[in-house]
């Protein structure tokens, strides 16, 4: 079942099209990922789908409903939640304050202390330092805390913008390994990941994108294993075996 349904999307930026009539869907309970070079349209179109960006073009139907021109707040209170490339914590607030303003749209305190609890259960790192200020962390705890201050908002589908950015491989492997966490949890995951074997090695399916257009799609392992996708995306030849650590 199609949790997100996008249809032939289109966003332009100054007169060029940055997406061109793009389509794909995001069924519930997966991992979808969208793998493509710099300047393809990735985050565009997660900023188009969080209404960050116009839409020209097309429809998105999440969950049944049609959201297309609803404003950000209402498709966050719709269950659409999105850890932002660079991940983009208040570093001058503390752990804590930081999770808090993910739920700045909820109002039942019960909940939203539930809420802190559960992502401290799932990343005990950030309960040792819930008073930390989130600048003096390091690059993977900033990670963590992006994912958790997203998950304070209680996301059907967790859209994530290159997660893996500028860590070191190990805290990637942990990323991913929350990144799988997550979906068994029941929670439905849209990734864009520069680290294609990553993203494709975690992916139940995904999209390659190019200059704003879809060009190919199947299973994760499916495209992993494509000639032309290794050859684009994987920087290594087919039967060449992977550097990339594997995530289990």
């Amino acid at each position: 079942m199609s949790l997100l349904t996008v249809t032939d999307l289109k966003v332009s930026y100054g007169g060029i099209e940055a997406l061109k009539s793009i389509s794909f869907d995001v069924r519930k309970g997966q991992i979808v990922t969208l793998i493509g070079a710099n300047g393809a349209g990735k985050s565009t179109t997660l900023r188009a789908i969080s209404g960050l960006v116009p839409v020209i073009g097309g429809s998105i139907n999440f969950d049944g409903r049609e959201i297309t021109s609803l404003d950000t707040s209402k498709i966050v209170s719709e269950g659409i939640v999105m850890v932002p490339e660079g991940r983009k914590v208040f570093p001058n607030l503390s752990v804590l304050e930081n999770l808090k303003i993910g739920a700045y749209l909820r109002t039942n305190a019960d909940e939203i202390s539930a809420s802190i609890e559960y992502v401290y259960e799932r990343f005990p790192r950030l309960k040792e330092r819930h008073w930390q200020m989130a600048g003096t962390l390091s690059g993977g705890e900033q990670q963590m805390l992006a994912v958790g201050r997203a998950l304070m908002a209680r996301p059907k589908l967790l859209m994530m913008d290159e997660p893996s950015l500028g860590l070191a491989p190990l805290v990637v492997k942990d990323i991913f390994r929350i990144i799988h966490r997550l979906r068994d949890e029941g929670i439905t995951i849209l990734l864009i990941e520069q680290n294609a074997n990553a993203a494709l090695r975690a992916a139940d399916y995904g999209y390659v994108l190019e200059t704003g257009r879809i060009t190919m799609e199947g299973e994760g392992a499916t495209l992993l294993n494509d000639p032309k996708v290794r050859d684009a995306y994987l920087g290594h030849a087919k039967g060449k075996k992977s550097s990339e650590p594997e995530v289990k």
